[in-house]
C-alpha cells in the first residue's frame, strides 16, 4: 500500500511537472511569435517610411508638372499632409491605432504618390494584362454586384478603345461611392449620429461615412477620417484628370496610363475593405 501510493504520488509528480514544462513552452512560443510579429510590423513600418520618403522626393524633384495632372498633384499633396496629422494623432496619444491602420495608410500615401509619379514619367513601363485583377474578395465581400462592376470595368479597358479611360473611371468612381454606401447607409449614419457632417444639399456627406465606418471599430479619430476622404479624393481627381486631358492618335491610351489607373483603383479599394472589414 505504501508503494502504490508512493507510485501515485510519483505519477501526479511527474504530471504535474509534464503540465509545467509544457505551459513554459507555450509562453516561450507565445512570446517568440509576438516578437516575430513586432519585428514583422517594424519591418514593414520602414519599408512604407521608406518608400513615402522616397516617393516624395522624386515627386518634389520632378521638374515641371503637366497642366493635365495638377489637380492630382494638389491632392496628392494634401494627401501627404493628412498623413502627417495620423503620425501626430498617435504621438500625441490621441489616437491608440488598436488595428495597426497607421503603417497600412502610409502604405497608402506612398501608392499615391508613386501613382503620380509614374505618370509623370516618360518612362515606359511593362506592359501589363489590363483585364487581370488583384483583387480577389474585397468587393465580392461588400456585394456580389461590385464584383460583376469591377469586371465591366476591366473589360473597358483597352489602348485602342477612345474611351477606355472615361468608361473605367466612371465604372469605378460609382465602385467606390458604392462600397461606402452599402457599409454605411444614410439612415443608419444619421441614427449613428444626428450631427453627422453634412453635404451642402444637407444630405450625408462621404465624410460621414467614412467616420461612422471606422467608428465602428473605435478608429474614428479626426486625422484618420480626414486622411482616407483626402485618398479617396486623390483617386477621384486622378479620374477626372484623365477625363479631362489629351491622349494619343486615334483615341488611344498608353499602356502606361491605364496600368497605372487601374492598380490605383485597385489598391485604393484594398485600403478602404480594410477600414471597413477589419
Amino acid at each position: 500500500m505504501i508503494r502504490q501510493a508512493q507510485q501515485k504520488q510519483q505519477q501526479a509528480i511527474r504530471k504535474i511537472n509534464s503540465a509545467i514544462d509544457q505551459y513554459n513552452r507555450d509562453v516561450k512560443k507565445a512570446v517568440n511569435d509576438y516578437n516575430r510579429d513586432v519585428r514583422a510590423h517594424n519591418t514593414r513600418v520602414r519599408a512604407n517610411r521608406a518608400r513615402l520618403q522616397t516617393e516624395l522626393r522624386r515627386l518634389n524633384s520632378s521638374p515641371t508638372v503637366t497642366v493635365r495632372y495638377t489637380t492630382s498633384t494638389r491632392v496628392v499633396r494634401t494627401v501627404e499632409q493628412r498623413f502627417t496629422g495620423i503620425e501626430s494623432a498617435v504621438e500625441d496619444g490621441r489616437w491608440a491605432d488598436p488595428d495597426n491602420l497607421l503603417d497600412r495608410a502610409e502604405a497608402e500615401a506612398a501608392d499615391s504618390v508613386a501613382s503620380l509619379n509614374r505618370l509623370l514619367s516618360d518612362e515606359d513601363e511593362a506592359s501589363a494584362e489590363l483585364q487581370v485583377t488583384t483583387l480577389t474578395s474585397e468587393l465580392a465581400d461588400i456585394n456580389p454586384e461590385l464584383q460583376d462592376r469591377w469586371r465591366g470595368a476591366l473589360f473597358s479597358l483597352n489602348p485602342s478603345n477612345p474611351d477606355a479611360a472615361r468608361h473605367f473611371c466612371t465604372s469605378a468612381r460609382e465602385m467606390l461611392t458604392s462600397i461606402l454606401d452599402a457599409e454605411a447607409p444614410d439612415a443608419t449614419v444619421i441614427a449613428a449620429d444626428p450631427n453627422y457632417v453634412k453635404t451642402p444639399n444637407g444630405g450625408v456627406s462621404r465624410r460621414a461615412k467614412i467616420h461612422y465606418c471606422l467608428a465602428r471599430s473605435g478608429n474614428a479619430v479626426a486625422e484618420m477620417v480626414e486622411f482616407v476622404d483626402a485618398d479617396i479624393d486623390g483617386v477621384m481627381a486622378l479620374f477626372d484628370d484623365f477625363n479631362h486631358g489629351t491622349h494619343g492618335a486615334a483615341g488611344r491610351f498608353p499602356m502606361t496610363e491605364l496600368v497605372v489607373l487601374k492598380e490605383r483603383v485597385e489598391k485604393a479599394v484594398k485600403f478602404i475593405h480594410r477600414l471597413v472589414r477589419p
